[in-house]
């Protein structure tokens, strides 16, 4: 990882927000279309809303992120994903950069992420696991997400 001169650990969290938020709003999107699209719920509307209410959580905070890169001239101009987790290359006041985020950081903060955004509680068990079960593991962000 290459990092800016002078950059601060604020300036590489918003950064790593900016993804985490990008890569949340995707999938709320894809999710709400599946769910839309699958005709197996009885009640889309009510699961819809709940998806929706996250996704414009995730949009508000990521137009402060946006805002923020402004004031702090951060631009961020590749975005991409392989086998090792995300990368990014960026520009901070002139000076180019890159940051890389492991696939396991990566999930757990998304899922931490989109469970506050959706108001579930932090400590419910995963989609996938049974409760308790010390073994989940969190499911693997689709590849077509980009």
């Amino acid at each position: 990882m290459m990092t800016v001169p002078g950059i601060t650990s604020e300036e590489l969290s918003l950064i790593k927000s900016y993804l985490l938020l990008q890569f949340i709003h995707r999938m709320f999107e894809r999710d709400l279309k599946i769910m839309k699209d699958s005709g197996v719920f009885k009640t889309p509307e009510l699961y819809m809303e709940v998806l929706e209410k996250g996704d414009l959580q995730t949009q508000m905070l990521l137009s402060e992120v946006k805002r923020e890169f402004a004031s702090r001239r951060i631009r961020i101009y590749r975005i991409g994903q392989n086998d090792n987790g995300v990368e990014a290359e960026y520009v901070c006041r002139g000076y180019s950069g890159d940051m890389n985020i492991v696939w396991p950081a990566f999930r757990g903060e998304m899922m931490a992420r989109m469970k506050a955004y959706l108001g579930l509680s932090s400590g419910s068990p995963s989609a996938t696991s049974f409760a308790g079960d010390p073994h989940a593991q969190t499911p693997p962000v689709p590849e077509s997400v980009w």
